[in-house]
């Protein structure tokens, strides 16, 4: 898990540091702490994307899944799904995981304190 953050008034600043550019090695993905919330962060084909860290099903943390070529992250303890993408579940995209905007500021790799819910903005699959 990653440093606690400096407390910053709200407005001030949306997005937080996570980690710098190239502790994340392709394809690995680890948890951060984003405000009050855990956060599922990956790095594929090159681009840090975020979701939320919680399965659903069962509270699993997505951060420590396996992913796919696709952008596809598996829960470890039961195989759900969901596409790094949009956070929607691979196998019903009704259900899904909220997902952060990432941006890289310098060094640091920065995700947004606000949520995107899974329905919003949705590209596609993966």
């Amino acid at each position: 898990m990653s440093e606690p953050q400096p407390s910053v008034p709200a407005g001030e600043d949306e997005f937080i540091t996570v980690a710098k550019l190239g502790d994340l090695a392709e394809g690995e993905g680890r948890t951060v702490e984003v405000g009050n919330r855990l956060v599922a962060l990956f790095l594929h084909q090159g681009q840090h994307l975020a979701i939320d860290d919680f399965c659903p099903h069962q509270g699993a943390s997505l951060g420590a899944g396996c992913l796919d070529e696709e952008g596809a992250v598996a829960c470890p303890w039961h195989g759900w799904r969901f596409r790094m993408t949009d956070g929607t579940w691979c196998d019903n995209p009704r259900i899904g995981v909220d997902r952060f905007a990432v941006r890289i500021a310098g060094d640091e790799v920065q995700v947004s304190r606000q949520p995107i819910p899974p329905s919003d903005e949705s590209p596609g699959p993966a």
